[in-house]
């Protein structure tokens, strides 16, 4: 398969595995919706053994079709089909930036808007863990950390549904971790200005930068200068600057 250079490269898919996959993604979105198989053929103006047909995987389903079923879902034609033969590559959507970018409200937005599973890497870690992440790291500092980050993320990776992940704003500086995220996920940096991270940490009730607010300004500048380039091998990169999170996680569900 030829790409772009620089490009992930993956292997070609047969049809019968497309269509394997689209039955597989229609029926985890319907029984996330509590759905029988009935309802939405009803909805989708179907019959209930033609959508069983196609969630197995058989028949060649027409545009109009497809149309319909995507309009019963509540999902567009591009939510409903992306990714289909890219390895699930663009059927995980993994957000990255500092704390402030807004990887939590925009991911949510996004998922909603894709009726996929919102994950967020960090509460993976604590569940893990069995400690809150404070904790983590005052016990067993920062390497402990990283397995743990790693390990959470291939749990995550395993799981057969479409989802977005909210990552760690530090994962980028794993160098391995960060390249089986890029080769799995469709990665977006959210990018802000280091005026909208601080911003939007204090608005989240945090004070602690404040009590030296000099140096902790100074740090934060010098770590998003120092990631920058590690960010930009995302896929996509979206300043958020001045733009709300339904409009973010609209763009995001346009470029898949």
């Amino acid at each position: 398969m030829v790409g772009f250079p620089g490009s992930p490269s993956f292997p070609r898919p047969s049809g019968k595995e497309v269509r394997e996959e689209l039955g597989r993604r229609i029926r985890r979105i319907r029984k996330r919706k509590g759905w029988s198989r009935r309802t939405l053929a009803e909805r989708a103006l179907s019959s209930e053994r033609s959508l069983a047909d196609l969630e197995a995987g058989r028949g060649n389903p027409s545009l109009s079709r497809l149309l319909d079923l995507a309009a019963a879902l509540g999902l567009s034609l591009g939510a409903l089909l992306g990714g289909l033969g890219e390895g699930g590559r663009r059927s995980r959507v993994a957000l990255l930036g500092l704390r402030g970018a807004g990887k939590s409200t925009v991911g949510a937005r996004l998922a909603a808007r894709l009726g996929w599973s919102f994950l967020e890497l960090d509460a993976c870690i604590e569940e893990r863990a069995g400690l809150a992440l404070s904790e983590l790291f005052e016990m067993h500092g920062e390497r402990r950390f990283r397995v743990l980050e790693r390990e959470a993320l291939e749990a995550c990776l395993d799981r057969q549904e479409p989802f977005v992940i909210a990552t760690g704003g530090g994962l980028v500086g794993e160098e391995e971790t960060y390249a089986r995220l890029r080769a799995s996920c469709f990665c977006v940096w959210l990018r802000a200005r280091p005026e909208d991270h601080w911003e939007r940490v204090l608005s989240q009730g945090d004070t602690r930068p404040m009590r030296d607010r000099e140096r902790a300004f100074a740090d934060l500048r010098a770590i998003l200068a120092e990631r920058e380039p590690l960010y930009r091998r995302a896929d996509l990169v979206l300043d958020t600057s001045g733009r709300d999170p339904g409009s973010l996680a609209a763009e995001i569900a346009a470029r898949l």
